[in-house]
């Protein structure tokens, strides 16, 4: 909210000394967020008021151009004897005074590109030598074939607001030509920015800010609610029916006839609310917002003469239409509150007016609307239309419901004031709201959060400022009590916790001392997260990037994927409401993820990539419980809370990684190599080593992989994950680059080792020696080396493949592979004798599971 502060420091009796900057930092220092300081100006030389005389429109240029004649209070200069004239002027022009305007008048000639004023406007005029905000320097200067005497001054090029659309046109009788404008427009003033916190709708006008600053400074505040002569009601302004008191629990009305809707807005007021940000539109919809700024409670008004029949409040029904004040044909919710007569609806309440009771110039007949309104209804309405009005935006933080009345009086009074309209006798009031209950905590509780001891009566003097009713008290065990019933304004205050917020933040934060507490011993980390870090530090060391994917997905992944309706994969938690609609579920893998962080680096024109991933997932239990609603009135009791831990879906941690590209890249070392399965198997390893377990990997079919080159990952006999290339159809369905590569398991499913014993190295020499098999090509190559290293015995230390081959004379549906086994014994020397029995067994296992034979 943009405030100016002579509009903040009118209803303050502040000192002169007292400056902007001051005022800056006692919000700041009560929590009220501060974005920006502007001060008005700089505006140096003449600038002046000046009446529009005589416009001359000017043809042959692209846009609309006007050479204006202003008057701006000088004297014409006196007019020379006929015998002083030379020869040359008297040929040159038959008027003796080229700046005369009508009457005798001098003008200066300026041209402008604006046409939002007339002849007979007063406009303010930066003459030759001033200079405007932005070091914009004005001298005369000839263009389009005029010269330019100076220039009609913008609001913006005034630096009063962000309005380049016209000329600023003055009300009439504002001012004369000639008057000093600076002191018009109030140059030396200066706007401070303030974001309130949400909790503080109060905060959001000029009434509340200065309350703040009342209470900051210990200054007196005069509280702009607080009329004279405020009327009774007598009878009603208009019949009004509210169904739904729940949703408007206080309807107010005001009627004001005979006003002149022509009626210029006062110049006051339309610079407040200029400065506000807000454009002048008309008297009667100024002075609804110049209320709403100052007193923060949204009006509306209504041209009576529009209205067919009795208000009603009420909810809208499922698909009832209304047109909006921007033009916008809206379709209704069965949740929206509206206001509607005998014709339909005529207004979302609390968001926006309908057009078809809209003030026009020919509305004479206003009647003046302040309601109070449920805060969460007016929320969604204005979430689901996406219609953030101002008057929405105070409404969802919960106005002063004790300020209606006030607020369509004091409208009243103003169009009274300024559109000679006549108030009539008497005033709709319907409901009301119950004041707010009363909280009562340990008068020393502020300094036993603060751990400061305040002054005596601190507590009692600061929620006295704010507003709150306060009675003092003994308890049975003899300890002070303060009972605080909050203002009508300050829905917020509901527990003790609010009352010492209130107090701390009004004593301010500064006075709170920082004083960490002592850290307990630490325990270090536990197995699970040593274990997470190693396996981000051996990925990270073999060149992947570690990257923090958007955690939610959508259900169109799982058609990308090409899952099938039943895979237990597509069932996932819903959020309520999620960031992003297309992105509303819980992630049960972490591929989709990494894939759409993998699409948009190759977006971005990176090919080569490798990246991976930690974190957990969400996998609903087949029978997954409702989570209970647990109320805050007491502390949960064991079953509650047995109940509530069985509600909440598994969330193991996930490890997953994705590639493209060349890997190794290629370079001055040589080529690179395309990215293949066997590195998306090798990073499992790279997991597995590093959480201190072995893997093993037989062949797999599950989507999103290749059907042909997907593996499944285990421990033991469990297993973890799967990894491999991904399936054409997903590469081309996700706009990847062909071959992408992707591996994903489950970290949580690996066994934490008890221990990690040291490796026992033999000091002994190995044996090495050689084995080619003859198999199926259906017979994977790990199956086989698994039944070797089996057969072998603990002789055998390792087993490798190293060369697979395919020919004719194996014959059909045959293939090689060939293996290097390495035997050593711990304890002796290895004689050839004894590895190559441990061999041939290894080979008979082999022939006997898989039928097996050594190649020739």
């Amino acid at each position: 909210m943009r405030v100016p502060v002579s509009w903040l420091t009118e209803h303050l009796e502040v000192d002169a000394d007292v400056t902007p900057q001051d005022l800056a930092d006692a919000f700041v220092r009560i929590g009220i967020e501060v974005d920006e300081l502007s001060e008005l100006g700089p505006v140096t030389g003449p600038l002046v008021v000046g009446r529009v005389a005589e416009i001359e429109e000017l043809t042959g240029f692209k846009k609309p151009v006007r050479f204006c004649r202003v008057e701006v209070g000088e004297e014409p200069d006196p007019e020379p004897d006929d015998a002083e004239l030379s020869e040359e002027d008297e040929d040159e022009d038959d008027a003796p005074f080229e700046n005369e305007g009508p009457h005798g008048i001098k003008t200066r000639g300026i041209v402008c590109g604006a046409s939002n004023f007339a002849e007979g406007d007063l406009v303010v005029v930066a003459l030759p030598g001033a200079v405007l905000p932005g070091d914009f320097a004005i001298a005369a200067r000839k263009t389009y074939g005029k010269v330019s005497d100076g220039m009609i001054c913008s609001a913006a090029e005034l630096g009063l607001g962000d309005d380049h659309s016209g000329i600023l046109v003055l009300p009439p009788g504002t001012a004369s030509p000639g008057d000093d404008a600076k002191d018009l427009l109030g140059l030396d003033d200066t706007v401070i920015e303030v974001t309130p916190t949400p909790d503080r709708g109060y905060a959001l006008s000029i009434r509340g800010l200065a309350r703040e600053l009342s209470n900051a400074l210990d200054v007196p505040f005069g509280d702009p609610a607080m009329l004279d002569n405020f009327p009774e009601a007598e009878g009603e302004a208009w019949p009004v029916r509210v169904e739904d008191p729940e949703g408007c629990p206080r309807f107010v009305l005001r009627r004001v006839t005979g006003l002149d809707a022509t009626a210029p807005t006062p110049w006051r007021i339309r610079r407040r609310l200029m400065l506000a940000g807000i454009r002048s539109i008309s008297l009667a919809v100024d002075v609804t917002n110049y209320v709403m700024l100052e007193l923060g409670h949204p009006l509306h008004a209504f041209a009576t003469g529009s209205i067919q029949g009795d208000l009603v409040v009420r909810r809208a029904k499922a698909g009832e239409k209304l047109t909006t004040l921007d033009d916008v044909e809206r379709t209704l919710d069965a949740d929206d509150i509206v206001i509607a007569d005998d014709s339909g609806v005529i207004s979302l309440a609390g968001t926006m007016g309908g057009a078809s009771t809209e003030i026009t110039p020919e509305s004479t007949d206003v009647l003046l609307e302040a309601a109070h309104w449920n805060p969460a209804s007016i929320s969604r309405t204005a979430r689901r239309h996406k219609l953030f009005s101002e008057a929405a935006k105070r409404f969802e933080r919960y106005t002063d419901p004790a300020l209606c009345a006030a607020a369509v009086e004091l409208a009243a009074r103003l169009l009274r004031q300024y559109g000679e309209g006549a108030i009539r006798p008497g005033r709709t009031d319907v409901g009301g709201v119950a004041p707010h209950a009363p909280v009562t905590m340990p008068i020393n509780l502020p300094d036993q959060i603060a751990g400061v001891r305040y002054e005596r009566g601190v507590t009692v003097r600061r929620l006295g400022q704010i507003g709150c009713k306060v009675q003092l008290s003994t308890s049975d065990q003899g300890v002070g009590l303060v009972t605080a019933t909050p203002p009508s304004w300050r829905g917020d205050l509901v527990q003790p916790a609010d009352l010492v917020e209130e107090v701390l933040r009004l004593e301010g934060y500064d006075s709170i001392p920082s004083v960490l507490p002592a850290a307990p011993a630490g325990r270090g980390l536990t197995d699970a997260q040593r274990r997470r870090r190693a396996v981000s530090g051996a990925l990270a060391e073999a060149g992947y990037v570690e990257v923090r994917p958007f955690p939610f997905i959508g259900d169109a992944v799982w058609d990308a994927f090409g899952l099938p309706e039943d895979d237990i994969r597509r069932s996932t938690v819903r959020v309520r409401n999620p960031l992003e609609a297309d992105h509303d579920r819980m992630a049960t893998t972490l591929l989709p993820g990494l894939l759409e962080t993998l699409q948009r680096n190759v977006s971005r024109g990176l090919k080569d990539v490798s990246l991976f991933h930690v974190g957990q997932v969400v996998l609903p239990k087949p029978n997954q419980l409702k989570v209970p609603d647990l109320g805050v009135e007491h502390r949960p009791s064991d079953e509650d809370l047995a109940v509530l831990e069985a509600a909440v879906p598994a969330q193991p941690v996930h490890v997953a990684v994705v590639l493209s590209g060349q890997r190794p890249r290629a370079g001055w070392w040589g080529k690179g190599d395309q990215a293949g399965w066997a590195d998306a198997v090798q990073a499992a390893r790279l997991v597995a080593e590093a959480s201190g377990m072995e893997l093993t990997v037989q062949a797999a079919d599950l989507l999103p992989w290749h059907p042909g080159r997907c593996a499944q990952l285990r421990v033991g006999d469990w297993p973890v994950g799967h990894a491999g290339e991904l399936h054409p159809k997903v590469v081309e369905a996700l706009g990847l680059p062909p071959r992408t590569v992707a591996m994903e398991l489950d970290l949580d499913a690996i066994p934490l080792p008890d221990s990690r014993p040291a490796p026992s190295i033999s000091a002994y020499p190995p044996v090495l020696l050689d084995v080619a098999l003859v198999a199926g090509t259906d017979v994977p190559s790990a199956d086989l080396a698994e039944v070797l290293r089996e057969g072998a015995g603990e002789l055998l230390e390792e087993i490798t493949l190293f060369d697979v081959y395919t020919g004719e004379q194996l014959g059909e549906g045959k293939r090689s592979l060939a293996y290097k086994l390495r035997f050593r014994a711990a304890d002796r020397t290895l004689t050839v004798d004894e590895a190559t029995k441990s061999r041939d067994a290894a080979v008979a296992a082999a022939g006997e599971r898989f039928g097996a034979t050594l190649r020739a």
